[in-house]
């Protein structure tokens, strides 16, 4: 069963084509009379969250016509599989459930949550991160490396492998779910550790590692996904549409307001059982997060291969080589900026989107 998020109150025909929706959306926000559309929103307790905590704080939603019931969920691959069931419609996830849901429960990626590029990393015990930078290749090969399967902080520590001209049959992989590779660090196992934000930084705090490499540094792009049942997104074009839109409002929120911005996540995190340095936060509030123009453009394959299609195709090569997927999936089929280009043509729910408070 899917979590509750103790900071938010859980709020309980036939296809539409994309093209009838650009005819009929309306070009209003509903009447304060108007019943809002009801819409179940999946999450898990990330940085990428925040937005959807933002709005719920300044009632953004019911300001978009819509009547969010939330699901939290604490990984992705809980998370996914609650598309099956038609738990939730719309949401935030990372990359490899995207991909994984795409191929097995029929979910799109219909917009981009933020670069987790730099905050996807290897870490390393103090006495011996000196060691490891002057020879990574020699330190680290055949040595214990904990790991949690089929997660980006795996996909980062392998393209690290790789700039160190290792391979992941190389060292000696110890598969954990995140909280006991946390636990298992903590205690003593493990020369490095591959894992994400916060984990990185409890790890920090309580044992002193440090990112040896994360995957920026090894030219790992990694997206987070804005997601949506397929079905749901079909039949329901301009509920998907104006989920954009108060996500996105938020992220411009968030990039424009950056004293609130760290208040607003300190909050969130602390309201789920997460507190973190001012340092980490501000670590956090150094990811790219991505306004509607941005997200126009990262996923337009106006000029080919969009940068999205480019990410989450390396991604999908990962989870083939770790036999997670037999073949890797054409991006273009589950990577859709049908509902960015509805919400685009809608000059009021654009300028929605596009507000900074």
């Amino acid at each position: 069963m899917p979590a509750k998020c103790p900071s938010f109150i859980r709020r309980r025909t036939s296809g539409l084509a994309i093209a009838a929706a650009v005819m009929t959306m309306t070009t209003t926000l509903p009447a304060a009379a108007q019943a809002p559309t009801p819409i179940k929103v999946s999450y898990q307790i990330a940085y990428w969250a925040l937005p959807i905590y933002v709005a719920t704080e300044k009632n953004w939603w019911a300001e978009a016509g819509l009547k969010p019931e939330f699901v939290v969920y604490p990984a992705g691959a809980q998370q996914i599989a609650g598309a099956a069931s038609r738990s939730w419609d719309v949401g935030g996830t990372g990359s490899p459930p995207a991909v994984l849901g795409s191929q097995r429960y029929n979910i799109v990626t219909i917009g981009l949550t933020n670069d987790e590029s730099a905050t996807n990393a290897l870490v390393a015990r103090p006495d011996k991160i000196a060691a490891i930078r002057a020879n990574p290749a020699q330190e680290v090969k055949g040595k214990q490396i904990l790991l949690s399967p089929n997660s980006t902080g795996e996909y980062a520590t392998v393209a690290c492998l790789q700039k160190w001209g290792l391979k992941r049959n190389d060292v000696n992989v110890v598969p954990l779910a995140p909280a006991q590779l946390v636990s298992a660090y903590t205690g003593g196992n493990g020369l490095l550790a591959g894992t994400w934000a916060p984990n990185t930084y409890t790890l920090g705090d309580q044992v002193g590692a440090e990112t040896i490499c994360s995957g920026k540094d090894a030219g790992a792009l990694v997206l987070g996904a804005l997601i949506a049942r397929k079905e749901f997104a079909q039949q329901n074009p301009e509920a998907v549409t104006r989920f954009l839109a108060v996500y996105l409002r938020a992220v411009n929120f968030q990039k424009n307001n950056p004293a609130e911005f760290m208040s607003s996540l300190r909050k969130f995190f602390e309201a789920n059982g997460i507190k973190l340095k001012d340092a980490h936060l501000n670590a956090e509030m150094a990811r790219p997060i991505f306004p509607l123009a941005e997200q126009l453009q990262m996923l337009s394959r106006a000029n080919g291969a969009s940068v999205a299609d480019a990410a989450f195709e390396a991604l999908s090569g990962y989870l083939k080589s770790v036999g997670t997927i037999s073949e890797v999936p054409d991006p273009k089929g589950f990577i859709t900026d049908e509902y960015l280009k509805l919400l685009d043509g809608n000059p009021t729910l654009k300028a929605f989107a596009n507000r900074t408070q």
